[in-house]
């Protein structure tokens, strides 16, 4: 495993594990991801410990906090070493402001069995701003609750703002960030490269399209991905190209275009990325990715390859959700 550079007092995995699945109907993975000491959720926990993984990601609105449960009961049976690992969380900013914030955090806390050595906004809230929540987070973090505050989805700007909000260092900001979605290389990732955050990369793989096991004519039947356009026909066949490329180079490394996508992601420093993992192989194999290295030829053909690639966008887009979802 590779780890991040970062003024915190545990070291972050580049591979982390994002627990989205645990305990959510939505992503059909059934009882077996729920709590207990044979289930699939548990044993997942149990050997990302032993492959190094520190950071591990949740939510209080994954599940309606069923996957903080789930992780918090995982981690209490594999008996993981809270000096060593990343319990991270989130609020739902639906009224972030300070005493929500507050009481939040403490319940989230409670679900996962132990502090949270990050906490973060999930969503800007357009209404109400920084100023509002993060006296929220300093009190939490003073009272012991929360170690490090991030945020998610936010724009330079707003993570600055809130940096100036909270009084210190806002160590990180979750997004979207893969192959096939690169706008945090505008501006997040410099910034996070030189003041010494992390940029935390969800949806790595892009629900599953970098995998390459998806085309036109093998859709996924998970609801989550018939409503993403990136699994419409036309998205998948224009995705096709960049799917060859990333096949080209997992058999130059004797991986999986997954692994590679995964690679390409953590290649710069600054980056973890957070896949989750519906098995014990799965979760290996996203391990394995911190092992490979690019090299600078193949880091220019797989940007080139997504620079190329566009999916289907505006109306269009919609309206073949529309009738994926109902039949038509």
């Amino acid at each position: 495993m590779r780890y991040l550079e970062l003024p915190t007092t545990k070291r972050w995995s580049a591979i982390g594990l994002g627990t989205w699945q645990f305990g959510s109907n939505e992503w059909g993975y059934g009882g077996d991801y729920t709590s207990g000491p044979d289930s699939e959720a548990a044993r997942i926990v149990r050997r990302a410990l032993e492959l190094g993984i520190t950071v591990f990601d949740t939510a209080e609105v994954y599940g309606f906090g069923r996957s903080e449960r789930i992780l918090g009961d995982a981690l209490d049976r594999a008996d993981a070493d809270p000096a060593t690992t990343v319990v991270a969380s989130k609020v739902f900013p639906v009224f972030p402001v300070a005493p929500v914030v507050e009481q939040r955090g403490v319940a989230s806390s409670g679900r996962v069995r132990r502090p949270l050595d990050l906490y973060q906004v999930h969503q800007p809230n357009p209404l109400i701003g920084d100023r509002r929540t993060m006296p929220g987070m300093r009190t939490l973090q003073a009272a012991g609750v929360v170690d490090e505050v991030g945020v998610s989805n936010y724009s330079l700007d707003r993570w600055q703002d809130a940096e100036s909000a909270l009084g210190s260092r806002v160590i990180s900001n979750q997004v979207s960030y893969s192959l096939v979605s690169r706008d945090p290389e505008r501006e997040l990732l410099p910034y996070a490269a030189e003041a010494g955050r992390a940029v935390i990369a969800y949806s790595p793989l892009a629900q599953g399209l970098l995998s390459g096991k998806f085309d036109a004519e093998h859709r996924p039947s998970n609801r989550v991905r018939q409503m993403n356009t990136l699994f419409l026909p036309e998205s998948l066949r224009r995705a096709q190209p960049l799917i060859d490329t990333l096949r080209e180079v997992a058999a130059a490394h004797d991986a999986t275009p997954s692994q590679v996508a995964l690679a390409w992601t953590i290649h710069r420093p600054e980056v973890v990325a957070i896949p989750g993992a519906s098995s014990v192989e799965q979760l290996e194999s996203n391990c394995a990715a911190a092992e490979i290295v690019l090299a600078p030829d193949e880091w220019t053909a797989l940007n080139e390859a997504s620079d190329r690639f566009s999916p289907v966008r505006g109306v269009s887009a919609a309206v073949g959700v529309a009738r994926g979802l109902t039949g038509l």
